[in-house]
């Protein structure tokens, strides 16, 4: 089953559960894939997941300002938004699986020095990409790196 026919399946099981919450956040997923299908690339699985990432990190950017407003009610919306999305996306690493497969990429690079930093980011966003944070990628790059 595609990213669509599970879309559309579980978009009916919320309608028919009138859960509107969770309603909200599949129509989302459903506008960002029909954005893509009518884009120059197309619908792709890559893209697909691309644009859900993007989804889920406007909605927790968006939960973090409401927070600092100190509007908790409406930061609860959009965290609850983000894990609905976030069901659509491949399991993402923990620190601990992301920092040994750094590393390895390091050692395979040869990267010694943060100097080195624009070469392993490129590879490892490309390795990483859909799997792990950028945020996370690069923090971790840099412990790793400034070690070295």
């Amino acid at each position: 089953m595609g990213i669509e026919e599970k879309v559309q399946t579980d978009m009916k099981a919320a309608m028919l559960a009138k859960d509107s919450g969770k309603l909200e956040a599949i129509r989302a997923v459903k506008s960002a894939l029909l954005l893509l299908k009518t884009s120059p690339e197309g619908l792709t699985e890559d893209a697909a997941m691309k644009a859900l990432q993007k989804e889920v990190k406007k909605r927790k950017e968006s939960a973090e300002i409401y927070t600092t407003q100190g509007r908790s009610d409406l930061a609860e919306v959009e965290l609850f938004q983000a894990g609905v999305i976030e069901a659509y996306l491949p399991k993402q690493m923990d620190e601990a699986e992301l920092r040994v497969a750094l590393t390895q990429l390091i050692t395979e690079i040869g990267a010694t020095s943060a100097a080195d930093m624009g070469k392993v980011m490129g590879a490892a966003t490309k390795t990483f990409a859909g799997k792990a944070d950028g945020k996370m990628i690069s923090a971790i790059v840099k412990d790793l790196l400034g070690k070295g």
